[in-house]
């Protein structure tokens, strides 16, 4: 089996404060808090004598390797990364950071998302990336504006009932 990894898709640069922030801290907490913690335990492990057989051992090492992985992940992203901490200049249409009320036009249902970065998407709270599907065909719709989207569901159509920014 190959250690080798597809390269990750481009995703859109943009993050709101919020996600940058919430970013930023997991870096210093896995930074300052846990990688120590690791090094420790795995210094620990170490010391018990043969490496072949230790499991704690193996174990620490491959959570150290995650740790690292991921460290330097966001040490990249949050240099490339934008803060978009400002409303677009036309509040009534649908750009990123936008909280949007949709109405499904063949079921009736509404839904509510907020448009955000791919580093920062919550299904459960309505925060869809930008770089998804709804979102791309979203962006620079108004209040009133319909349009249909293919989701992995199937077809859909949608209604635009409000936009908002924080």
């Amino acid at each position: 089996m190959s250690r080798w990894r597809p390269p990750a898709e481009k995703s859109t640069a943009l993050i709101t404060a919020q996600g940058h922030a919430r970013l930023r801290a997991e870096l210093e907490e896995l930074w300052r808090v846990r990688r120590p913690e690791v090094v420790k335990a795995l210094a620990a492990a170490a010391a018990e004598g043969d490496r072949s057989e230790n499991a704690e051992y193996t174990y620490r090492k491959k959570q150290l390797g995650e740790i690292d992985r991921r460290v330097r992940y966001l040490t990249k992203r949050l240099d490339a990364l934008r803060i978009v901490d400002q409303p677009p200049t036309d509040a009534q249409a649908v750009f990123f950071g936008a909280w949007v009320e949709l109405e499904n036009v063949d079921s009736g249902e509404v839904s509510r998302y907020r448009i955000v970065g791919p580093d920062e998407t919550d299904a459960p709270t309505g925060w869809i990336s930008i770089d998804s599907p709804l979102a791309r065909a979203l962006l620079k719709k108004r209040v009133d504006d319909e349009f249909e989207v293919e989701l992995p569901s199937g077809r859909h159509g949608f209604a635009v009932l409000s936009v908002e920014y924080p």
